[in-house]
This record gives structure tokens, sequence and C-alpha cells, in this order.
């Protein structure tokens, strides 16, 4: 499903007008009724109800004025707010409050302060409230009067179903410039905009729907939107029934590159992770003293012990072996645990210059790659970079606050300047692909903060790259599958309970239900 900004939503509305020649009205009124049905299921064991419509002068104010006169119809009790003034109304807002004037008499004007006290008696006995004074066109703060609408709206806690985006929130951005509607449910239209994925604008929506008003799916899918939202409907291809005259080599081989004292863990996860998510065979290749360890947690895995320097950490000594191992995998992940030092760089640059084979770059990886973001020049394979939003800010030189403030754009920028497939994590994980193309995660959940996490989704990345998956497949399925697993890991162990192997218990019923559909 694509994501788009207002920008790309106006053009599509005005394509589906003029190119295949649906009245805007008719889409108008779709999106009412949309906007009815989330009503209706909202007001379930009220009986009829009494809901309080906000209408604003645009368009979005003409949705909810085509709610107001459909819920009249089901018997239910409206009282209609309009925001502004009738000549003030685009033209099919003007239709439908021209209908709706016909059907009732509980319309009441909201331009002046003193009209506040009118809205502030019907909040009172209102079961919810429709939300339709500003749509995705909306920037910047709200005047004075509308801000004092939506503060009384926010303080009486009533139930409130939001008309394509909450008035208030900036659709590109998520940004909000003082005060903005607190949904309880939005009601976007066509598509999701890109400010449900981010903050503060996620926090306002509520519960997100997202409702077909009938535009058509060839302007819906247009490859030239670059943004999508994964869903499992995307990667489900990636996991057919596996052939009968299959064995282990069929699904590759992965080697996990790196441990050093204290960190032997990252290794450990990451290699689970990879052999859960369906790779044929994994190898480690470790510092040699933590072999005894890693070998003891690790029966199915195969480990190589490397030379290592005085650090306990893989040394430079180490590449003649590195360069053998390359040689016989599918795929390498490389970073877990590896530690900082000064000989990463060396060990990163060697395993992008001598691979034949993608690689997975992750956690002290990415810093070593920081040191000398040139390596990446130099290599011939594709290549998976997995930064949280602090490695991300040593990568690009911008502070995490400017990371997180345009995560979608910045992950876009830097996969298309390097060549790279990144995956930038945190809440909402943004996948962006060399050809600028974006993919926005939503599993997952807060007791996936902890520690391991990213090295569970480095191997299962890794695993998926080992059976075929492209790059870009590879990343979007690993996110989706990581944050179902932290899903299905919470309802059993709850949040703050939850650590990393947990998520990689959790792989393999999330597999199954894929092999099963």
């Amino acid at each position: 499903m694509k994501i788009v900004s207002a920008r790309q939503m106006r053009e599509i509305d005005r394509q589906a007008s003029e190119e295949f020649h649906i009245p805007s009205l008719i889409l108008m009124e779709n999106a009412g009724l949309r906007v009815v049905e989330a009503v209706e299921t909202a007001l379930k064991g009220v009986g009829q109800g009494k809901v309080v419509v906000l209408a604003g002068k645009g368009n979005n104010g003409g949705d909810g004025l085509v709610a107001a006169r459909h819920l009249l119809n089901a018997g239910t009790m409206v009282d209609t707010f309009l925001v502004g003034e009738p000549a003030e109304l685009t033209p099919d807002t003007a239709t439908n409050y021209r209908i709706l004037s016909k059907l009732t008499g509980r319309i009441f004007p909201l331009t002046r302060e003193e009209h506040l006290e009118n809205l502030a008696a019907a909040l009172l006995t209102c079961d919810l409230v429709v939300d339709a004074i500003y749509g995705i066109g909306f920037h910047g703060e709200m005047p004075p009067l509308e801000a004092r609408v939506v503060g009384l709206v926010n303080r009486t806690g009533k139930p409130v179903v939001a008309v394509d985006i909450p008035s208030g929130v900036e659709a590109d951005t998520g940004k909000v410039h003082g005060e903005a509607i607190k949904a309880t449910w939005t009601v976007t239209l066509a598509l999701p905009k890109m400010a449900f994925f981010s903050q503060p604008g996620r926090s306002y929506a509520g519960t997100l729907t997202v409702a077909d008003i009938s535009i058509p799916s060839n302007l819906l899918e247009d490859s030239q939107l670059k943004d999508n939202l994964i869903t499992e409907e995307m990667i489900r291809p990636l996991f057919t029934p596996r052939r009968a005259d299959t064995h282990k080599g069929s699904y590759g081989h992965v080697l996990v590159v790196g441990g050093s004292i204290g960190l032997t863990g990252a290794v450990i996860m990451t290699s689970q992770a990879a052999l859960k998510s369906g790779a044929g065979l994994v190898t480690a290749a470790i510092p040699s003293s933590l072999q005894p360890v890693v070998e003891t947690r690790l029966v199915e895995v195969m480990t190589v012990p490397l030379a290592e320097n005085v650090q306990k950490a893989i040394s430079l000594e180490a590449l003649p072996a590195l360069e053998n191992l390359l040689g016989a995998v599918s795929v390498c992940a490389v970073g877990p645990g590896m530690g900082r030092y000064d000989e990463a760089s060396g060990i990163i640059r060697f395993i992008l210059e001598r691979a034949g084979v993608p690689v997975v770059i992750d956690a002290d990886g990415l810093n070593a790659l920081a040191d000398d973001i040139s390596i990446l020049r130099n290599r011939q394979v594709p290549v998976i970079l997995t930064p949280h939003p602090g490695e991300m800010a040593r990568l690009t030189g911008l502070s995490v606050a400017e990371i997180q403030a345009n995560r979608v754009e910045n992950a876009r920028r830097f996969a298309e300047e390097w060549g790279v497939t990144l995956v930038l994590k945190g809440h909402n994980t943004v996948v962006a692909t060399p050809r600028g193309e974006a993919y926005i995660n939503i599993t997952g959940n807060p007791g996936m903060a902890t520690a391991g996490s990213g090295d569970v989704l480095c191997g299962i990345m890794a695993g998926l790259l080992a059976q075929g998956s492209r790059p870009h497949l590879a990343a979007i399925a690993g996110v989706y599958v990581h944050g179902k697993a932290g899903d299905l890991a919470r309802a059993s162990k709850g949040e703050r309970g939850l650590v990393a192997l947990d998520l990689v218990d959790a792989v393999p019923d999330i597999l199954k239900e894929f092999e099963s559909i």
C-alpha cells in the first residue's frame, strides 16, 4: 500500500475527476459514507446516539456534512457546527451544506467567540464528535478561534472520529504547532498519509482506518509513488512451500562475523535468528577465545575461530581466513558484538572488497564504517545497513534530532547516495532502497526496546538473503517478521519482561503462519 503526501493525494483526486471522469461530489459522498460506517461502529451499544459534527470550509468539511446527512437519515441526533461562513465554502462543500440545510435546522455557526457556548453545551450531551475542520491542506498554526474549538473538544474527553487527518496535524510531517484534535479513530481517505508514521502525528490519530472511496486502483498503485506501507500481502510471496527434493544447501549459508569479550551474545542471537528464519547453514566466525562459549550455546551453528588482538576482538591477521570463508557462503552479516577498535574498519573494508555475496552490516560494523564511509564505494555486492538513529547520525554527520525529524527522507537520501538498502530502525522502521523507494513498518512494540533486538533483526535479514530474497525484499520482510515476532512475544511475556531471545523463539511461529496460508 502506498503512502502519500498532501500534494500527491491532491493530484490523485484531480486525476480521478479529470481523467477518469469521476465527479468530485461522488468522491465526497463516498468519503462521508465511510465516516458514517466508523461512527456507527463506535456507537454500537449506545442506541441511536448523539453526534456533533464540526465542519470546516474546505472539502474535508464537505465530507463531514455528507456524514451528518446520512447519520440524520439513520435516526442519529446530529448537531452540525460550521466553522466558517457559508459564502466561503468550496463548491462541493457548499452543495452538501445546502442539502443538509433542507433536512435539519440544527446547523450552527461557529465563527465568533460567542458561538463557543453553544458548542460547549452540545459537547456535554453528545456521545461522539466528528472532526472535519481541516484536512490534508492544513499547515502551521490554527487561527485563534479554531484553536479554541479544538481545545474545547479535547478537554471534554469525548471520543472523536477524525476525517482523513486530525485537524491541526500537518499531513506531510506529522508536526503539530499548538492545538490539534486528539482523535480516537481516524478514517483516512484512499491512502495513508505520511503524518501517521511520525510523531507526534501518529499519537494524535488514534486507531487508523484506510477507507476506500472508489478511486481507481491504478492511481493508488502508481509506481511514481515512492513511499509504501509494509503489509503481509507484500511479503507473503517470499514464503512459498519448500520443494520435497531440497537439502540444507538449497537454503543458503550465512556467515556471521563479529563478537568480542563482553559481547558474545550478539553473535549468538544473530546466528540463531538466521537459522530460525530458514537459512540452511550458519557459520559464526569469532575471536578464538570466544569459541568455547559460542560452541556451547550454538549446537546447530558451525564456528570458526579467528585470530584476535589483545582486546580479544578479530584482528587483521584473520583476513586470509575470512577470505576463504567468504568464498563458501551465500551472505555475510558483520558487526554484531564486534566491538569498537582501530582494526574494525579494515575488516569491514576487506569484506566489502572481497565478498562476492550480499553483506549485512550492523552494530559495531556501522560504527567502523562511519570512520571511513568511502569504503562503500569500493564494493561490487549488495549491502544492507541497519543503523539505529544514533548510528545513522554517525554515518551522516547529522544530529539524532535531525535524523528523527525526517526519518524517511534521511533514509532515502542516504540509500540513493551510497547505493545501499538502508534500514533505519526505531518506531515505524524505515527501509530505503537505492532506487529512492521507502517502506515503513508498523509491526512491533515498545517491549522490543531491549538489548539484542537489533542482532535478531540482522540475523533474520541474513537468513532471508541466504534463501535467495533480493536485498530490499529481505529487509522489508525482515523488519515485518521481526516486529510480528515481537508482538507475539509480548502476548505471552508482556513488554517489560520481553528479551531478545524471546524474539528468536517467536520467529518460527510467525513463519509458520505464512507457510499455512
